[in-house]
């Protein structure tokens, strides 16, 4: 399609001609993902994005255009400026899937292991009615609910023990 043709589609389109305006729509697409393909060489844009966005903004600012004035170079002087607008949204970050260098990877640090004795001696500084929350909840992985049912209590009462019982742990032990 030659730029006189392109001026008298864009005259038409704007006058509110459904057709040429459909036709101009199709003809922008066609250019601005050609253009796009071209210009982004890596992956993280999509060229459709681009192709999307320009004729969104050919919607919406083809009043902006001058009768009579060439619509290829306005036209990609929309879609250059819609790409520099994605190239400044991804930024400078690389982005790589997970799983092409999972195995290069550290795992998870181990947690330090605590010895049974370790944990019989900081129960050992605990009320038997706290030991028996702390015990339950902490050690046996017992949920609140479920030491709520078997000790016969609230689960508020439940949650207080715990707490005062670990808070009683910590501070024997130097961490408050």
């Amino acid at each position: 399609m030659d730029e006189r043709d392109l001026v008298n589609l864009m005259r038409a389109a704007i006058a509110g001609d459904e057709r040429a305006y459909a036709e101009l729509l199709r003809f922008a697409a066609a250019s601005v993902r050609a253009f796009a393909r071209r210009k982004i060489s890596h992956g993280g844009i999509d060229p459709e994005d681009i192709v999307q966005e320009t004729l969104l903004a050919l919607h919406v600012k083809r009043h902006t255009w001058a009768d009579g004035a060439p619509v290829r170079p306005w036209l990609f002087a929309i879609a250059r400026h819609k790409l520099i607008d994605a190239f400044r949204r991804k930024g400078r970050r690389i982005e790589i899937a997970i799983d092409e260098v999972a195995e290069t990877l550290e795992g998870a640090p181990q947690a330090e292991s605590v010895t049974d004795r370790e944990i019989e001696r900081a129960l050992s500084c605990l009320p038997p009615g706290q030991r028996a929350f702390v015990s339950a909840v902490s050690v046996e992985g017992r949920s609140i609910g479920e030491t709520a049912g078997i000790l016969m209590m609230s689960e508020t009462a439940v949650r207080v023990a715990l707490h005062r019982g670990l808070k009683a742990i910590a501070q024997r032990f130097g961490r408050s």
